[in-house]
C-alpha cells in the first residue's frame, strides 16, 4: 500500500512546471507541526494550504490550563511570521465538510472548493459528552472558547452567589484532573467524580492513582470514585445545582465541567465512505458508524477504527492514495491517542514522504508527566507490567504520599516502564533508557526511598531523549559537535542555542534537565571547559562570589579583587560586585569608590536615553497617587519641559532631563514627599495593583493597601537583574500578577503566592507556590524567596531563567521558601531584615552631600557650561522629542548633554 500519487522521481519533475498542492483540513497542534516541517524542509515546488475552522492561529491544547486561569495568555505556536510565507497559506474559520476523493477536492462549511494533489486531514478530536439528562448545561474542556468559557462562569457565578463556586469535573483522567486544578487556581471549589476506583486509571495502577488522590485531597480536592453520574440537576432558571449519581447521592455542584475522553473527528471518512456507496450521511457524530455506509460485502473507501480514526500504514497514509491523517483522526495499531508527541512524530513523517523520504511511524509513546496543583505524576512504557515475566520494584510511602515504581525484564536488567506520583525525581534519566539495560540495579533508581541521587545514566546515541519532538540524543551530540545539526555546522555552546536548533525540551520542557547534562558532559568530553567563571578576571561564580563576600564581610571592590581577581576588572565584575555588595548591605550605591563601577544609568541614579538625556521616575507606590502629588509631577513637567509618559508599572515617566539638571528635579519631587522609583537600577522596579475590595465589586482583599506594603518593603533590593511584582485583589487577575517575577493573587482565604514570571522577549507565566497564605506568611514566604534568588542567581538572570535552571524547579524552590529543607530560612529572613531596616532613598541622600552633587555636571571644569548640540522639537501629540538628524538646526526648545553608555546593559531598563 502506498499514500503516494507518483514515484519521487517523477514528483521532482512536475515541481518544475507547477506547485504542488497540498491542503490540510484540520488547525491545531498536528497541522501546524506538518506546516512547520514542509517550511523547515523547504517550500520550492509546493503550495500548503491549512484550513482551519478555529479563530485563531494554531495554538498549544496542551497548555490549555494556562488559558483556563489567565484569558490573556497567548498559546500560539511558533512564530506568526511562518505563515507570510507566500507558499504557506493559513484559512481560519474555514471548517472542511466535504470531501471528494475522486475529483481530488475538499469543501468548506462556506462552500469553497479546494482542490488538492495532496490531502493531509489533521481534524484531531472533539470532546466526549455525557449522554445523560442535564449534559447541556455542562462545560466541556478542549479549545480554547471552552476554557475561557468557564472562567467566565465561575467568575459571573461568585459575583451572583456572593461565595466560593462548587466546580464539579466529570472524570479523573488527564484532561479532568487539569480541568479541576485550573478551577481551584480560579478560586472554586474542586470537586472531581470518577468513574474508576483511582485518578488517571489510564496513566497509573492502584498504588499510584490512590496516592495521587491522597495529595489531592490533602490540596483541598474532593475526589469521588468508582461509581459514575446519572444525571445533571438545575432549578427552574436553568442554574445547576448538582450531580445525580447512580446509587443515589446528590453532589452539590454550581458548575459541572465533562472531562471524559475524546472522539476521533473522523466524519470526512465517513461520509466519504458513504458517498461512495450512495448513502447520505450528513449529521453522523464522529467515531459512530452510519447505518449502511458501505454495503455488506463491498470494502469501503476508508478503513475505520472500531472506536473511531481512519486507519493508517506506518508511513500515515490511508487507503486512497494522496491522502494522510496525523495526530488524533489517525488510527494506528487499533489506537488513537490525544498527546503531543505522536501526533509530531506523524506530521514529521508525512512531510518526509512527501519531500521522497521513507520515514516510517514506530508507534505510540505513551508517556506523560505532568504537575497537577504541585503534584508530580510520570508514567511511561509498559507501567501495568503486561509483559509476560515483568518485575514490579516499587516503594510506596502513603504518608508522604510518595509512589515510585520500575518496571523491569524477568531478569531485573532491561527497563520496561515505570510509575512516579509525588517524587517523579528518576522519570527524566529513565525515560530515554526504555528498553534498554538500566546502569545499576533497579531499586537503585527508586530515589524516595532515601538511597540518594539516581545512579548516573549514559545515554545511546538513538536513545530518544525529547519524546515530545523525537530528537535522540545522537542528533543532540550532533549539534553539540558542530555536525550539520544546526546552521552554518558551528558546534553548540549554550543551552538556549540547543534548543533551537534540535528543537528538543521546546514543548513540555520535561527533558531540559537532561539536555543541560549531555550539554555540558559532551562540552568537558570534546576539551571544552564548562566554566562558571564570572569573566576573565574572577572565576568563581556569582553565586560562589556572593557567599564568599558575605561570609568574609567584605566591603569594598578592592578587597575582592585582591582575594579572588586579576587585574583591574571588566564591564561584567565591576558592576556585578558593586550589586554584590549593594544587596548585602544598603550603603550609598556611589560612595567609597563604587561609584566608578556601577553602569551608566546607576552612575547617574537615572536612566540615559538615545540622545543622551535622562529620564526621572519617581516611585508611585501600588500606583496610588494623590491629586496634589500629580499636580507636583505635571509642575515640574512642565518647568523643565519633560516629555511625559505613563508606565506600564503604573507610575509616570519624565524624559528630556540634561544630567545637571537631575537634583534640581529630585529636590523639588523630594521636598514633595516623592523618592526614587530606581528604574536604573537592578532592583526592585514596581509592584502593579488593582483597586481591590475598597472599590470593585469583584475584589475579595484590599490589593491597593498589600502592594503599598510589598513596594516600601522592597524598594532599594538590589538583585542580579531587575524585579517587578503584581497585586490582584481577585482571580480576574487585572494587575497581571502572574507576569511578574512574584504576583499576589487574592482568594477568599487570602492570598496566593505565584513566583517566576516576567514579560519582554521570553515572557513567562509565574508559577503557584503557596495558596490561601495570610498576610504575615505571604511576607516571609516572600523575603525568603527573593533573598535565595539574590544568592543564587546567574549575573542579569530573571527569575523565570533561574528557576527553570535550577535542579528540581519550582519544586525545589517550594522546598527551600515553604518547607526550609535547606534549614536556611531565618537566615535568609534576617537578611531581608537588615535591608528593609537600612534602606535610605538615593536621590534624597544625594541632595544632601555637596560632594555627591559634584557628579552631577555636565563637563568637569565648566560646571555651569551647558551643551545644546542636541536638541529637541515639537512631536505630533503636543509634547516633545529628540530632533531628528534632519531637523537639528531648526529653532530649539531644550538641549542635552551628548554622554554615551558605556556598558550594553541600558536596552532593557525603560519601563515604557
Amino acid at each position: 500500500m502506498t499514500g503516494q500519487t507518483s514515484s519521487p522521481q517523477n514528483q521532482g519533475a512536475e515541481r518544475a512546471t507547477a506547485p504542488r498542492r497540498v491542503v490540510v483540513a484540520g488547525g491545531g497542534p498536528a497541522a501546524h507541526r506538518f506546516a512547520d516541517a514542509m517550511h523547515a524542509r523547504g517550500l520550492v515546488g509546493w503550495n500548503v494550504t491549512v484550513l482551519t475552522e478555529e479563530a485563531h492561529l494554531p495554538y498549544d491544547r496542551v497548555a490549555l490550563s494556562k488559558a483556563l486561569t489567565d484569558s490573556d495568555v497567548d498559546l500560539t505556536l511558533g512564530s506568526a511570521s511562518m505563515w507570510d510565507h507566500e507558499a504557506l497559506t493559513l484559512r481560519t474559520g474555514e471548517r472542511v465538510t466535504g470531501l471528494d476523493t475522486g475529483g481530488k477536492t475538499v469543501t468548506t462549511a462556506a462552500g469553497t472548493v479546494y482542490p488538492y494533489d495532496e490531502l493531509v486531514v489533521a481534524t484531531g478530536s472533539d470532546a466526549a459528552r455525557l449522554p445523560i439528562p442535564g449534559s447541556e448545561l455542562t462545560h466541556v474542556y478542549r479549545t480554547l472558547e471552552d476554557v475561557w468559557a468557564i472562567n467566565q462562569a465561575i467568575a459571573e457565578l461568585t459575583e451572583k452567589l456572593g461565595r466560593k463556586v462548587t466546580a464539579v469535573t466529570i472524570g479523573g483522567g488527564l484532561l479532568g484532573l487539569e480541568s479541576a486544578a485550573g478551577t481551584e487556581q480560579l478560586g472554586a471549589t474542586p470537586v472531581v467524580i470518577n468513574g474508576s476506583p483511582w485518578l488517571m486509571n489510564t496513566q497509573l495502577d492502584q498504588g499510584a492513582g490512590q496516592a495521587l488522590g491522597r495529595l489531592i485531597e490533602a490540596k483541598g480536592f474532593t475526589v469521588h470514585g468508582g461509581v459514575f453520574p446519572s444525571e445533571v440537576l438545575s432549578d427552574d432558571d436553568g442554574q445547576v445545582t448538582g450531580v445525580l449519581m447512580a446509587d443515589g447521592r446528590i453532589i452539590d455542584a454550581d458548575l459541572v465541567i465533562v472531562a471524559i475522553g475524546v472522539k476521533p473527528r473522523d466524519e470526512l471518512f465517513r461520509a466519504a465512505n458513504g458517498a461512495a456507496h450512495g448513502v447520505e450521511t450528513e449529521g453522523t457524530a464522529p467515531g459512530t458508524a452510519p447505518e449502511g455506509a458501505a454495503p455488506e460485502g463491498t470494502a469501503p473507501l476508508f478503513d475505520l477504527g472500531p472506536r473511531g480514526g481512519v486507519v493508517i500504514s506506518d508511513g500515515c497514509e490511508t487507503q486512497v492514495p494522496g491522502i494522510w491523517a496525523i495526530g488524533e483522526v489517525a488510527n494506528f495499531g487499533g489506537m488513537c491517542l490525544g498527546l503531543v508527541a505522536p501526533a509530531n512524530t506523524m506530521a514529521e513523517i508525512v512531510a518526509d514522504r512527501l519531500h521522497g523520504g521513507d520515514a516510517t511511524f514506530p508507534g505510540f509513546d505513551t508517556a506523560t508527566k505532568l504537575k497537577l496543583s504541585g503534584v508530580d505524576v510520570a508514567s511511561f512504557g509498559d507501567a501495568f507490567a503486561r509483559t509476560e515475566h515483568a518485575l514490579e520494584i516499587v516503594y510506596a510511602d502513603p504518608a508522604r504520599g510518595v509512589y515510585q515504581k520500575i518496571v523491569t525484564t524477568d531478569d531485573a536488567k532491561t527497563l520496561l516502564g515505570g510509575i512516579f506520583v509525588g517524587d517523579a525525581t528518576p522519570y527524566t534519566s529513565l525515560r530515554p533508557m526504555l528498553g534498554r539495560e538500566l546502569a545499576a540495579e533497579p531499586g537503585a533508581y527508586l530515589t524516595a526511598a532515601g538511597g540518594g541521587d539516581a545512579p548516573e545514566t549514559q545515554l545511546p546515541d538513538d536513545a530518544i531523549l525529547c519524546s515530545c519532538n523525537n530528537v535522540a540524543a545522537g542528533g543532540i551530540r550532533d549539534a553539540i559537535n558542530g555536525c550539520g545539526a544546526c546552521e552554518g555546522n558551528a558546534p553548540v555552546r549554550e543551552l538556549g542555542e540547543l534548543k533551537g536548533c534540535t528543537r528538543a525540551g521546546t514543548s513540555c520542557g520535561s527533558c531540559v534537565p537532561m539536555l543541560k547534562k549531555l550539554l555540558e558532559t559532551e562540552l568537558t568530553k570534546s576539551g571544552v571547559e564548562v566554566s562558571k567563571a564570572l569573566c576573565e578576571h574572577i572565576e568563581l561564580s556569582r553565586q560562589e562570589l556572593f557567599e564568599t563576600i558575605r561570609v568574609l564581610e567584605l566591603t569594598s571592590f578592592e578587597e575582592v579583587m585582591a582575594k579572588y581577581g586579576t587585574g583591574s576588572g571588566c564591564d561584567i565584575c565591576k558592576p556585578t560586585i558593586a550589586n554584590i555588595l549593594a544587596s548585602q548591605n544598603s550603603a550609598y550605591v556611589l560612595d567609597a569608590g563604587r561609584g566608578t563601577l556601577q553602569d551608566t544609568n546607576d552612575r547617574a541614579l537615572a536612566n540615559m536615553q538615545k540622545d543622551g538625556t535622562y529620564s526621572v521616575v519617581p516611585r508611585i507606590a501600588g500606583g496610588e497617587i494623590t491629586p496634589k502629588k500629580l499636580g507636583v509631577i505635571a509642575a515640574v513637567a512642565e518647568k523643565y519641559n519633560l516629555y511625559t509618559k505613563i508606565t506600564g508599572g503604573q507610575r509616570i515617566d519624565m524624559f528630556g532631563a540634561r544630567l545637571e539638571q537631575l537634583p534640581e528635579i529630585w529636590k523639588e519631587l523630594v521636598d514633595a514627599g516623592f523618592e526614587s522609583g530606581q528604574a536604573y537600577g537592578k532592583s526592585l522596579r514596581t509592584v502593579k495593583s488593582c483597586v481591590g475590595s475598597t472599590w470593585c465589586r469583584f475584589g475579595v482583599q484590599d490589593s491597593v493597601a498589600m502592594a503599598i506594603a510589598l513596594e516600601l518593603r522592597y524598594r532599594g533590593l538590589r538583585s542580579p537583574h531587575k524585579l517587578k511584582m503584581g497585586v490582584s485583589g481577585c482571580a480576574r487577575e487585572c494587575a497581571e500578577a502572574r507576569g511578574k517575577d512574584v504576583g499576589v493573587i487574592a482568594t477568599a482565604d487570602g492570598w496566593n503566592l505565584y513566583v517566576g514570571g516576567n514579560g519582554g522577549a521570553t515572557p513567562a507565566h509565574a508559577q503557584l507556590l503557596a495558596k490561601d497564605l495570610d498576610d504575615e506568611t505571604l511576607l516571609k514566604y516572600i523575603d525568603r524567596y527573593f533573598m535565595y534568588y539574590i544568592r543564587t542567581a546567574d549575573r542579569l538572570q530573571r527569575t523565570a531563567r533561574w528557576q527553570e535552571e535550577l535542579a528540581g524547579g519550582i519544586k525545589h524552590v517550594e522546598d527551600v521558601v515553604v518547607h526550609d529543607t535547606l534549614g536556611i530560612a531565618g537566615d535568609l529572613e534576617a537578611a531581608m531584615a537588615r535591608h528593609v531596616d537600612t534602606y535610605v532613598d538615593e536621590w534624597a541622600d544625594t541632595l544632601k552631600d555637596p560632594e555627591r552633587l559634584r557628579r552631577f555636571r555636565s563637563f568637569v571644569n565648566a560646571p555651569d557650561q551647558k551643551d545644546d548640540s542636541i536638541t529637541f522639537v515639537p512631536d505630533e501629540r503636543g509634547q516633545m522629542r529628540p530632533a531628528t538628524a534632519e531637523e537639528k538646526g531648526k529653532v530649539l526648545i531644550g538641549s542635552s548633554i551628548p554622554v554615551r553608555a558605556t556598558t550594553p546593559e541600558l536596552l532593557d531598563e525603560n519601563e515604557v
